[in-house]
């Protein structure tokens, strides 16, 4: 039990991790001279990445939509890693997992709908460019997430 709890918490922590990394980094879409995120867009001119604004013609209300569901699944896989440890030590068996669940499937919703959202709404028109790094980590740590809740929930069950 000891080396399934301690798997299930390198998976936790990679899923931080790449929820970090896909929400930080600039690289939702990319193409040879640009680079965009869900908070600005890199020009390179010359030989330096450029900061710039996005564009105006971002519908302001799905960009807010993702930049907070991204961040919120963020949020709410870090306090799920919080409340998983302490769950071990003070809940008895049978409800030891199922916050950390249920924040899991949180980040796992919130990461969807940012994904989703961005697949939908941005860079339909655009002929040149494609997505980034970020945009596949963001579907990966959508993966990791409800593979995590999932394992939690089994868990769960499994301890009473």
């Amino acid at each position: 039990m000891l080396v399934l709890l301690a798997g299930i918490f390198v998976l936790h922590i990679t899923t931080v991790i790449l929820l970090l990394a896909a929400t930080i980094e600039n690289a939702w879409w990319v193409t040879n001279s640009m680079s965009t995120d869900i908070w600005a867009r890199w020009i390179w001119t010359g030989s330096n990445w450029n900061y710039t604004d996005l564009p105006g013609a971002y519908p302001a209300e799905y960009l807010q939509a993702v930049q907070a569901s991204s961040v919120l699944a963020c949020v709410f896989s870090g306090i799920g890693i919080f409340v998983f440890v302490a769950q071990l030590f003070t809940l008895p068996k049978g409800k030891r997992f199922t916050f950390s669940g249920i924040f899991q499937l949180l980040a796992c919703l919130c990461i969807m709908i940012a994904a989703s959202i961005y697949t939908d709404t941005f860079h339909k028109k655009e002929s040149e460019g494609q997505y980034g790094p970020s945009f596949i980590l963001a579907w990966i740590s959508f993966a990791l997430t409800f593979i995590s809740c999932v394992i939690y929930f089994i868990l769960r069950k499994k301890t009473t």
